[in-house]
């Protein structure tokens, strides 16, 4: 079975950093883009960063830019988004993503077929 299990959440002040988690079960994701997206209280879900199937593309959006990271585990089922300054409009449910038939990164949401169920970032003094 093909899952993916979001960690790495929590309550953080602004400024701080945290890194997230994306672990894969049932593939691996060096064959796969990768992505990560954020919902927001009464938002839509939006494309924070994703990477290409072999890597050599990421896409930031504007507003983490500067302040994140996407890489991947050497054991091909990790990829981890650390973010950095963390701000309160960086709050949210962040959700991974794959498909196992995307290689190309996206940000748009569409194009994915297997999330996880996400992991819950709150940004407060």
């Amino acid at each position: 079975q093909v899952q993916l299990v979001e960690s790495g959440g929590g309550l953080v002040k602004p400024g701080g950093s945290l890194t997230l988690v994306c672990e894969a079960s049932g593939f691996t994701l060096d064959r796969h883009a990768v992505g990560w997206f954020r919902q927001a209280p009464g938002k839509e879900r939006e494309g924070v960063a994703c990477m290409s199937s072999s890597s050599d593309y990421i896409f930031y959006e504007d507003a983490v830019k500067g302040r994140a990271t996407l890489s991947r585990g050497d054991d091909k089922r990790r990829i981890y988004l650390q973010v950095n300054d963390l701000k309160p409009d960086d709050a949210g449910v962040y959700f991974c993503a794959s498909d196992l038939y995307l290689q190309t990164c996206n940000p748009s949401s569409f194009h994915y077929g297997t999330w996880g169920r996400g992991t819950r970032v709150t940004v407060s003094p």
